[in-house]
């Protein structure tokens, strides 16, 4: 049940006040001075403060009122306070409106419109706690998270790809081989790199193959290696990536693109740990760490017979999906800020463009325009047109500015630190304190 604590040194003002609530299942506290609220405030935890703007018999200048907000303000920088007023104190309440204050409302008061700014104001505050309680922990993890494994330079935000960190140094240390997934540019081979770098084998080697970068017919030597005259054009015998790869991890990126020759040795390599080079009867023996990843949807390729379901299921051991970066927005601006190396900054319409784009290249393209931007922007900041970005124009009557979730996390990676906060969205801090105020984010 919400709690409202009632500042009026009139008895049947706050007595009427205690029972609408009371008829509407909110708590009601009374305190007949400011000093008696400061204190019931210190001792109980209150959702919202309504105030008279009066407490002294001989005066009408509302000075009593006007103190009693300011210390209010001062010690709970968060707690949204209602004024009631009477005609005489009208320019005063205005005034600290401005200030901050909820609103105000003159005597008498109309019961329906109390009773829903009150709704209002408790929904809003316990919306924003719930937000910085998640910011919080959400923080906390991270912080986990990055003391306990090596995470090679991942800069996130968004819960999505911390799930995927968090099973990814879940099973670095398991010798098992992981198929990584997801769409092009999504940074599937920084996390096989978390993966070595946090496995048994963390101190051998990490060789790359992309099998999609490579003629069929060349695939099967730059696996296994080849003997000299093999085929036409090797010279000499040539070191696979098997064998470049013993005693540490290989990640074979695109690996729907391997014919099916290939993918027969893999198999056999899987199951046994040896092969033979490309035109050499020995077998050779290697202990090696398989990581590999595709945009493909292997399942349909199993049905098209492009693919073999057995080495799926022995490639598979553990699957990371690695969602597109649409699907991860929180990552957008802490990527596109790393991208540009604190040289410059984004201000509040590149933010919105960023956050509005569909990111079809996903990582990949953001580093690309972030350096496009970077070389074009010829200030300090970068704005929306720098960004070669289609302009987001603002929906009628909206500004073009952080939401809510933007701000928070801005707050979130500055510490608490408004000023630093405020830079890195492109606002003064006086603009990012105004917009705190209008979304009921709390000060830290």
């Amino acid at each position: 049940m919400p709690t409202v604590l009632i500042i009026d040194d009139n008895a049947a003002v706050a007595v009427a006040l205690e029972v609408l609530f009371s008829l509407h299942d909110i708590a009601a506290l009374r305190a007949a001075s400011p000093e008696e609220g400061l204190q019931m405030l210190a001792r109980h935890r209150v959702d919202l403060v309504i105030q008279d703007m009066n407490f002294t018999a001989d005066t009408t200048s509302g000075e009593e009122g006007v103190a009693l907000f300011r210390e209010i303000r001062a010690r709970h920088p968060d707690l949204p306070v209602i004024l009631l007023t009477a005609w005489t104190h009208l320019d005063a309440a205005v005034d600290l409106v401005k200030s901050g204050a909820a609103d105000y409302l003159s005597k008498p008061w109309d019961d329906q419109r109390l009773l829903a700014t009150v709704t209002n104001l408790v929904e809003l505050g316990q919306a924003n706690r719930a937000l910085q309680q998640r910011v919080q922990r959400e923080r906390r993890e991270k912080r986990e998270l990055e003391s306990r494994y090596k995470l090679c330079g991942m800069v996130w935000e968004d819960p999505a790809t911390e799930r995927v960190l968090q099973l990814a140094c879940q099973v670095a240390r398991a010798d098992v081989p992981v198929l990584i997934t997801g769409p092009n540019g999504t940074g599937k081979e920084r996390i096989a790199e978390i993966i070595k770098a946090n496995s048994s084998v963390a101190d051998g080697p990490f060789v790359v193959l992309n099998c999609g970068a490579l003629p069929a017919e060349l695939i099967e030597a730059e696996l296994f290696g080849a003997d000299a005259g093999a085929y036409t054009g090797a010279s000499k015998a040539r070191e696979g990536k098997f064998e470049a790869a013993d005693g540490g991890t290989l990640f074979l990126d695109e690996i729907g693109n391997l014919p099916l020759a290939g993918q027969m040795k893999l198999l056999r390599v899987l199951e046994t740990g040896r092969f033979e080079r490309l035109g050499s009867n020995r077998e050779r023996q290697v202990k090696v760490r398989v990581i590999s990843a595709t945009n493909a949807d292997l399942a349909a390729m199993i049905r098209a017979g492009t693919f073999r379901e057995d080495l799926f299921y022995r490639l598979n051991v553990i699957e990371l999906r690695l969602p597109p970066l649409a699907s991860r927005p929180a990552d957008i601006l802490p990527l596109a800020n790393s991208f540009l190396g604190g040289r410059k900054k984004l201000d509040a319409a590149a933010q919105a463009s960023l956050l509005a784009h569909s990111w079809p290249g996903n990582v990949r393209e953001l580093k690309n325009v972030m350096a496009r931007a970077g070389l074009l922007a010829t200030g300090d900041f970068i704005g929306a047109a720098d960004l070669g970005l289609p302009l987001v124009a603002p929906a009628a009557g909206v500004d073009m500015e952080p939401d809510r979730d933007t701000i928070a996390q801005a707050l979130a990676r500055a510490n608490g630190v408004v000023a630093q906060a405020a830079a890195d969205l492109g606002l003064s801090r006086q603009a990012l304190y105004r917009r705190m105020e209008r979304l009921g984010i709390a000060r830290p």
